[in-house]
């Protein structure tokens, strides 16, 4: 490959990453470290913000059901480029205090721009990459949303100390000059039509030789969903429950949330060592136990240390399971329905998410504790984890001698 060929491919993996750090860092994420100062300052109770959560939650259920129909009626470049727009009006507004009525609407715009361009931005950049290169390109990409988080859990303490609505300035316009760069470094320059999608490299892609029947598919769609549910409580509730219902104070909380981003970001790396060494299916089995143990850690001990390896390892597990089972989904499904069934899987990652963030809602208000919700997230986790074990017993059934 020439060298002007890759440096036109290095500003659209650049792009991808940082619309997955816009989307699922900020858009998402950069909320999660703020609750305690949104609490301490009496803009919202805890109850609220759970609330806020699981509107966020819904905006992206939203966002995964419309992405495709509203790529197909405007073009993916107008789709990008409302998205980008949309998500960083949503964090500038969110620096005024206007209550639930205000909030609410804002968190759900964010949670529809993170899975509109989390769906619309990953195909675009594969099918943009030659067949060689798109499992370092997926890993680039997919480390965006570590990079984000990151991000949020550096600046937003740092920021908090200057007040809410000057957190939220800053956070919008970091996100506006992302977005602002990656649109007129690539998105602006997109073909208006469904052309933006297609593969560059003039390759084709290997047939399946021999896809999975349709219970093995539904086995692993159902566990993607699971998996989207039991790291509810990681994602939206960690910091304020080790910082006020552990007592540990906040500094303890984002550094917890750190380690969380740390992992993220080491997450499709270690996702694709392991896929390389075990394959996808296997890798994926690995992934769902360790993701339950990681969960479960909290429940048995609530050290320092303890806390810092559930955060890491979740952290870690969340894009390593995206990362597998969308190599699993290529492996196990027909040639012609792979895009399709990834759709699915989205869908069902996005709907348990916003059932799981509503109930845990419930269920804490229910409870008046974070553990309660912690101890869902891990049952969840189990069984996506016998999910994908089923899938597997059932894909060697199919595939050994004496059932052919």
């Amino acid at each position: 490959m020439s060298s002007a060929v890759r440096q036109r491919q290095g500003p659209l993996l650049v792009s991808g990453a940082i619309a997955l750090l816009l989307g699922i860092g900020l858009g998402r994420y950069a909320f999660t470290p703020l609750i305690p100062s949104l609490v301490q300052a009496g803009w919202f109770s805890a109850e609220q913000t759970a609330e806020l959560g699981a509107i966020n939650l819904l905006g992206y259920l939203v966002g995964a059901a419309t992405a495709h129909l509203m790529v197909r009626r405007l073009g993916p470049r107008a789709v990008i480029g409302g998205a980008l727009a949309a998500l960083t009006l949503s964090l500038l507004s969110c620096a005024l205090p206007g209550g639930m009525i205000w909030y609410g609407p804002w968190r759900l715009i964010a949670g529809w721009a993170a899975a509109t361009l989390t769906i619309v931005v990953t195909p675009i950049v594969m099918g943009r990459m030659p067949a060689a290169r798109r499992p370092a390109a997926s890993a680039i990409v997919f480390t965006g949303m570590g990079v984000g988080t990151i991000t949020a859990s550096l600046l937003v303490p740092l920021l908090a100390e200057a007040g809410i609505a000057t957190t939220w300035i800053a956070v919008g316009v970091l996100g506006g000059v992302l977005a602002g760069w990656s649109w007129r470094a690539v998105w602006r320059h997109l073909p208006a039509g469904s052309a933006a999608t297609n593969t560059q490299d003039g390759g084709s892609e290997p047939a399946t030789p021999e896809p999975a029947s349709w219970p093995v598919v539904t086995l692993i769609i159902v566990a993607y969903g699971l998996n989207s549910a039991g790291y509810v409580p990681h994602s939206l509730y960690w910091v304020d429950y080790i910082a006020r219902e552990l007592g540990r104070g906040l500094a303890v909380g984002n550094a917890c949330w750190l380690a969380l981003g740390v992992g993220g970001l080491l997450g499709p790396a270690l996702g694709g060592y392991a896929a390389a060494r075990l394959g996808f299916r296997a890798a994926l089995i690995v992934a769902f136990l360790a993701m339950t143990a990681a969960t479960a850690l909290p429940l048995a001990s609530s050290s320092l240390a303890a806390l810092g390896v559930s955060s890491f390892m979740v952290g870690a597990m969340v894009p390593a399971i995206i990362t597998l089972t969308a190599g699993t989904v290529v492996e196990i499904a027909p040639a012609d329905r792979r895009q399709q069934i990834w759709g699915w899987a989205t869908l069902s990652f996005a709907v348990a998410q916003t059932l799981g963030g509503f109930g845990m809602s419930a269920l804490y208000a229910s409870a008046d504790s974070y553990r309660a919700t912690i101890a869902l997230g891990a049952l969840l986790l189990c069984l996506g984890a016998g999910c994908v074990i089923t899938a597997a017993v059932l894909g060697r059934q199919r595939t050994s001698p004496a059932t052919r």
